[in-house]
């Protein structure tokens, strides 16, 4: 009775030592909770996480909430955001490192009437255009200077840039001629809102050589001489690369567990399933490693932002494989 009482003592201690020596991890999203961020979510509800030993806190975003200032000060270990936001952050001083890249595709792209008379991005001329802000228009800003359009004013060879909220009532009210959506959320809000996809006619940046990397991983570059710190972030991007690949597969399971995560009860069951679907062909193709080609593309697409670039140099040190290649053996 005794060996057994010490056996059941030693299984208990050490479950006990496994549970307490769980990593704390803290992730910040660029957004609020959505599917946008479903690999997340997964993971934890999964278990994959746990499996790594890790205890993830997921911090949802907002209109009111900056990634890169969270993890400036310390609110996060590591954070989702886009590129052109981390390139610029780093060259004003704040040393982000993409160490991993779950999207492989944009989602952003440019939702128009086709009854204005626009079919080519050469009809864009002369049109009142709703752009976001707050670093999402440096891609815009990149594919008119490539097309040669004047970005301060409609004329015969220039363009209205208005300055669009997180809505598209620019576009419902007809304030703009187009507006920037994403393929997984505002073009969705735009046809719930009673438009048919036939009166609209949209340019993806993916297809218009312009795009720029979204939804990646970054964390502040002196933590990466941190080894317990490396080997951390190895375990997260393992797991959350696990969750996207189940999210990718699972579509409709990953949405209801967002759904299960999102506090507000803001969101819906029809368009969590649905921006699912269109989140799932953007991380379809990576297995978390950047790819160093899009990370190049995306580079000269800020470079080439005509007279107000996001990043006015090459950046260096600005990515790592360190990561990805421990993660993914």
């Amino acid at each position: 009775m005794k060996k057994l009482l010490s056996g059941a003592i030693t299984a208990f201690s050490l479950a006990a030592s496994s549970v307490w020596a769980a990593d704390d991890v803290t992730l910040q999203l660029k957004w609020v909770t959505q599917a946008q961020f479903a690999g997340y979510y997964v993971a934890k509800d999964k278990g994959f996480y746990e499996e790594e030993g890790l205890n993830v806190t997921i911090l949802p975003g907002g209109p009111d909430i900056a990634p890169t200032q969270v993890i400036a000060g310390g609110g996060a270990d590591v954070t989702v955001e886009w590129m052109p936001a981390a390139l610029a952050a780093r060259e004003k001083g704040l040393p982000l490192v993409n160490i991993a890249q779950p999207f492989k595709s944009s989602g952003m792209m440019l939702t128009c009437w086709k009854d204005a008379g626009i079919s080519s991005p050469e009809d864009l001329k002369n049109r009142t255009l709703g752009v976001w802000f707050f670093g999402n228009e440096f891609p815009f800003m990149s594919w008119m200077s490539q097309l040669g359009i004047d970005t301060s004013g409609k004329s015969e060879n220039g363009v209205e840039v208005l300055k669009q909220g997180f809505n598209v009532d620019p576009l419902l009210q007809r304030q703009a001629d187009c507006i920037s959506t994403m393929t997984y959320n505002e073009y969705w809000q735009v046809i719930d809102a009673g438009v048919s996809p036939d009166e609209l006619v949209t340019f993806k940046y993916e297809d218009q050589g312009v795009a720029t990397l979204e939804d990646g991983l970054y964390v502040l570059e002196d933590n990466l001489s941190d080894p317990e710190f490396v080997d951390k972030m190895v375990r997260f991007v393992r797991a959350s690369m696990k969750g996207w690949k189940w999210a990718e597969e699972n579509p409709d399971e990953a949405a209801m567990i967002v759904l299960e995560n999102d506090a507000t009860g803001a969101q819906t069951e029809e368009h969590q399933k649905r921006m699912m679907g269109e989140i799932a062909k953007l991380t379809a193709g990576s297995n978390g490693a950047l790819d160093p080609a899009d990370y190049e593309r995306t580079v000269a697409t800020l470079l080439a932002g005509g007279s107000d670039p996001v990043i006015t140099k090459e950046p260096e040190g600005a990515w790592t494989h360190a990561i990805t290649d421990a993660a993914l053996k």
